[in-house]
């Protein structure tokens, strides 16, 4: 038997993501997603219209999607509270506070990337750099939300995640996933889809 209910939010389970962008004066902005989801080489993404990010995509078209294993979960939440818009937009004024070097912060490590400007994060397993192809309000203009479509350009991958030259080891990865707002692992392999190569 199951009832209906209303959540707060719908955030059912979804890997984390660190986005770094590069601001107008060159300075590089980092902030934690878990609106996200591929399909092929390209990802979509979904943010809120008020944030640096968003105005930075918009900006630039460029990106670097950052995916903190587990173990980082500490680190992302260090950024959660953070903005890199200053003064700090309306909605966001009760719960966050403007921080210029958000890397430093969080007490992560800027690295260039290699075809695009904003920079990776060292200590993330998994890095894709990527151009913007659109953005799309989400239900209308109205909404304060969008959707952004990235194609990825470079992925970069930490070597112990990876088997057979070309495949991430699923066993060895061990992505940080969002789920109602609290942070997970992943647990025991359950089995593989018939699509699996290794």
């Amino acid at each position: 038997m199951h009832i209906a209910i209303e959540p707060k939010i719908l955030y059912f389970g979804t890997p984390v993501v660190l986005i770094s962008t590069l601001n107008e004066d060159g300075s590089a902005n980092l902030a934690p997603m878990s609106s996200a989801w591929a399909l092929g080489w390209n990802i979509v993404l979904g943010f809120g219209n008020s944030g640096k990010t968003i105005e930075n995509l918009r900006r630039s078209g460029e990106c670097v999607l950052n995916f903190p294993s587990a173990d980082m979960w500490q680190a992302v939440e260090r950024l959660a509270p953070l903005t890199g818009k200053n003064p700090v937009p309306p909605a966001k004024v009760a719960q966050s506070r403007y921080e210029r070097d958000k890397f430093a912060a969080a007490g992560l490590t800027p690295v260039p990337a290699e075809c695009i400007a904003p920079p990776r994060v060292l200590e993330c397993p998994l890095q894709f750099e990527a151009k913007v192809n659109a953005i799309y309000p989400l239900g209308g203009t109205e909404s304060g939300t969008s959707i952004v479509e990235v194609s990825v350009v470079r992925v970069h991958a930490n070597p112990d995640i990876v088997t057979g030259g070309n495949h991430i080891n699923p066993i060895a990865w061990h992505p940080l996933i969002y789920n109602f707002r609290h942070y997970f692992g992943l647990g025991e392999e359950l089995g593989k889809t018939y699509r699996a190569e290794i």
